[in-house]
């Protein structure tokens, strides 16, 4: 396991890509950290589109004290991209959810009753924080649940107190948990140890999706590489992703 950290000659599939549907990115302008303004939005949809992405799901965070993010502040945001993609002629579907980071101000949305913005049905995009665990996640997907959601933890390889104990995936998804991976995960791009996780976890079959989580350029550089792309090959060309 883990032989594409090892150099070796390889046949090359720069043209592969795995997904032709995004669900997770940050591409509504102006909104948290990813594109600040409705140009570098329109930036990084057409580099979606050279990799073959034909829609995506915008997810801009929802972070207490950070990004206080709503469905009216989303929804302006989308509609003004929307409008600025129907300008330019861009044949490219986006639609808004929210990536949740579980925190007060979340729990606080569950135990009201809050309508969340969903990526599909009742599927709601959740994260944890990379700092520390969270003291209850099972009991956080069990409120989640009974709310009449179904959480998608986003990128679990890369929460450092996941990856070094592997075990505790099968957990979480036994619980409710489904899985996203991002792409630039399995390159090596976040570090060696995310890498290895997010192997793992394709290989044990706990992952429901694939993301780009695309904030900016560097992202669609490193997504564009023809020799990730041609381990995104190695890796997932035999496989299938559920799509939304």
């Amino acid at each position: 396991m883990f032989s594409f950290f090892k150099k070796k000659n390889k046949i090359q599939y720069p043209d592969f890509f795995p997904i032709k549907s995004d669900m997770h990115s940050h591409i509504l302008p102006g909104l948290d950290d990813g594109a600040p303004d409705v140009e570098a939005s329109l930036q990084l949809i057409r580099g979606m589109m050279d990799l073959g992405i034909k829609k995506a799901v915008a997810t801009p965070h929802i972070i207490d004290d950070l990004y206080r993010n709503n469905p009216s502040t989303i929804n302006a945001a989308l509609g003004l991209l929307q409008s600025e993609l129907n300008k330019e002629g861009l044949d490219f579907e986006v639609s808004a959810a929210a990536e949740y980071m579980i925190d007060s101000h979340f729990l606080q949305l569950i135990k009201n009753r809050e309508n969340l913005l969903t990526i599909k049905d009742n599927l709601i995009l959740t994260e944890f924080s990379y700092a520390s665990s969270p003291d209850d996640p099972f009991r956080i997907c069990f409120e989640i649940i009974m709310a009449g959601y179904k959480p998608i933890l986003a990128h679990p390889e890369r929460y450092p107190y996941f990856n070094r104990n592997l075990k505790i995936y099968s957990k979480l998804s036994e619980q409710g948990f489904l899985f996203q991976v991002n792409l630039l995960s399995l390159t090596g791009y976040y570090g060696k140890d995310v890498a290895q996780a997010a192997v793992y976890l394709i290989e044990n079959n706990m992952v429901a999706y694939l993301g780009t989580d695309l904030h900016h350029l560097r992202h669609l550089e490193a997504l564009s590489d023809p020799k990730n792309r041609t381990l995104f090959h190695e890796l997932l060309s035999h496989r299938s992703w559920n799509l939304f």
